[in-house]
């Protein structure tokens, strides 16, 4: 019922937060976790705390970057709690739900946590269709990493379980393409910055958070492959007229 939804824990410095993490995943009914860069795994410690839930972990994708680990998502979410200089399109985990019960299963959905001491960078952030705050208690905001994935996973869950009977297109009907993924994206964004340099629009010297809010823009538009070819090739024509 969740097979699409990928867990991705970037940089954990804790072995046993990747266990319990884990454990909560398997408590909600998912199973594919991807892990950045850990600092220590596998390891005893993260076997200890998943206490039941080895098999996910021993299923885990390790990898070297994000772009590994987001290469086949459609939508992306980092989780986060801190403001930010660029407002991005800002959910709490049942709204977040809301948005991934009507997706098609063919759809694969990425959640992304941070470090357990900084959290996500902006970089990392700006990857992201949108972001999950956990709207805890501001006198006591500190939350553990496996507490927020399963505080999530849970609301992913109830969505599907309550909105099983009630299936329905997110866009009111059945669409005729896939959403590009990660990788097809981050090729357009490099695309358009190349091609926005090239003619001068944009001065790499003083960038003027152009590129940040363009990405915002495209990714939530949840562009098609097709809608991504057809912008790719727009570029390509500006980037040919311009050398003339």
């Amino acid at each position: 019922m969740l097979k699409n939804i990928r867990i991705v824990l970037v940089n954990t410095s804790h072995p046993g937060n990747i266990g319990a993490a884990a454990r909560a995943m398997k408590n909600m009914g998912l199973s594919d976790l991807c892990l950045v860069e850990p600092r220590k795994f596998p390891h005893r410690d993260a076997d200890a705390r998943a206490a039941g839930a080895t098999d996910v972990l021993e299923n885990a994708q390790v990898v070297d970057n994000l772009d590994q680990a987001l290469s086949d998502c459609q939508l992306v979410v980092g989780a986060s709690a801190r403001s930010r200089t660029i407002p991005w399109p800002i959910v709490n985990p049942r709204e977040l739900a809301a948005i991934v019960e009507p997706l098609s299963e063919d759809v694969r959905v990425a959640v992304l946590f941070g470090r357990e001491d900084r959290g996500l960078t902006n970089d990392e952030l700006q990857r992201c269709h949108h972001h999950v705050h956990i709207p805890v208690n501001e006198e006591f905001s500190s939350l553990n990493i496996a507490a927020a994935v399963q505080v999530i996973t849970y609301e992913l869950r109830m969505s599907k379980v309550l909105g099983a009977d009630e299936a329905r297109p997110q866009w009111g009907t059945e669409w005729d393409v896939e959403l590009a993924d990660n990788g097809e994206l981050e090729r357009l964004f490099d695309h358009l910055e190349e091609t926005l340099t090239d003619v001068e629009f944009l001065d790499p010297e003083k960038p003027r958070n152009l590129m940040p809010r363009l990405r915002r823009l495209f990714l939530r538009a949840l562009p098609d492959k097709i809608e991504v070819n057809i912008l790719r090739g727009m570029l390509t024509a500006i980037q040919k007229c311009n050398r003339r």
